[in-house]
């Protein structure tokens, strides 16, 4: 699989189900103005790919045109307890460097699956992506986006209820399509 197809099966399950089931209403924009940024991992120990999770995180620092990154990791991470290990290292690792405040990391993950929830609940889809990957957003740009969004709280929950309602058949089909596409 080249870079390429995993960067446009990545932008397919964003336009389609992050955008498309207005997961993240803040994404659209920034998928438009193509101010994402998009690396792909295919080797590399854990300490590598911390390594290069910083590096990213100091992409954005030097590149204020870059709104968010998306860090994939096509050939690792296969089983969801390992993406979470992982995914608190760079937490972390966020916070040794000192980047708490200025910069976030969302996960997403083919097997996610919230804590407490069903293996099969339609609302894991929420946060079920084509490949493991880490999102680095930026801080001031989240604050900005919910300062004039109605009830931010309430996404995660409507995202859940939505998810549920399309049910799990149609958000398996609507994530597989991305991969197709």
């Amino acid at each position: 699989m080249t870079e390429e197809l995993i960067i446009t099966q990545t932008i397919n399950w964003i336009k389609s189900v992050v955008v498309g089931c207005n997961f993240c209403p803040f994404a659209a924009r920034v998928l438009q103005n193509k101010s994402i940024h998009y690396a792909v991992v295919s080797e590399g120990s854990t300490t590598e790919n911390l390594e290069l999770v910083l590096k990213e995180l100091q992409r954005l620092d030097q590149h204020p045109e870059i709104e968010t990154s998306f860090i994939i990791f096509p050939n690792h991470f296969e089983h969801f307890g390992s993406y979470l290990n992982f995914f608190g290292k760079a937490e972390k690792n966020l916070s040794r460097k000192h980047y708490d405040g200025v910069y976030q990391i969302a996960s997403f993950h083919p097997e996610y699956c919230f804590a407490g929830a069903q293996e099969n609940d339609a609302a894991n889809y929420t946060n079920r992506s084509v490949y493991p990957m880490l999102h680095l957003l930026r801080e001031d740009s989240i604050t900005r986006a919910l300062a004039n969004y109605p009830s931010p709280d309430n996404i995660p929950q409507r995202n859940i209820n939505y998810a549920q309602s399309k049910g799990l058949a149609y958000m398996q089909l609507l994530r597989e399509a991305c991969i197709g596409q």
